[in-house]
């Protein structure tokens, strides 16, 4: 793939089927503790991570592959928990696995973040309102993620 011709992602979910689509999207994104918030106020969780850009490179064995920095916002969340994610080491680097939809009992829904080593953050939310977009030129790497089957 010639970088130079890489369109940015822009992704917008509204249902449990568009969760899947951004979670393929963010597998293997990797971030800082300290580049996460809750904003309670506007009832907004969101993270800026290095997206492997699996669209580009997921079936191919040798690099180079892509990663763009990204911008995630979940909007509607009344509740935010974490576990297993230090959240005063800020430095700290976590690896984005997968994002999970789980349907309350009422109408509202919990989105989980499940992160590499057992890490989770667990977002309360009146709706299923996520967007997704790519705010960097991307970079090339080497690597490519890898999971035990």
């Amino acid at each position: 793939m010639n970088i130079k011709n890489y369109k940015p992602l822009r992704l917008m979910a509204a249902d449990s089927e568009d969760v899947e689509v951004v979670s393929a999207c963010l597998q293997d994104a990797v971030m800082k503790v300290g580049d996460m918030a809750f904003l309670p106020k506007e009832h907004r969780f969101a993270f800026v991570a290095n997206r492997f850009v699996w669209e580009e490179g997921a079936n191919r064995k040798r690099g180079p592959f892509i990663r763009v920095r990204t911008g995630v916002h979940f909007d509607d969340v009344t509740g935010v928990k974490a576990r297993n994610i230090r959240q005063d080491a800020k430095s700290a680097v976590v690896s984005l696995l997968a994002v999970r939809f789980e349907q309350a009992a009422n109408d509202d829904c919990r989105l989980l973040l499940e992160f590499a080593g057992g890490g989770e953050i667990s977002l309360e939310a009146s709706a299923v309102n996520i967007a997704l977009s790519d705010i960097s030129d991307p970079w090339r790497t080497q690597s490519k993620p890898e999971h035990d089957a």
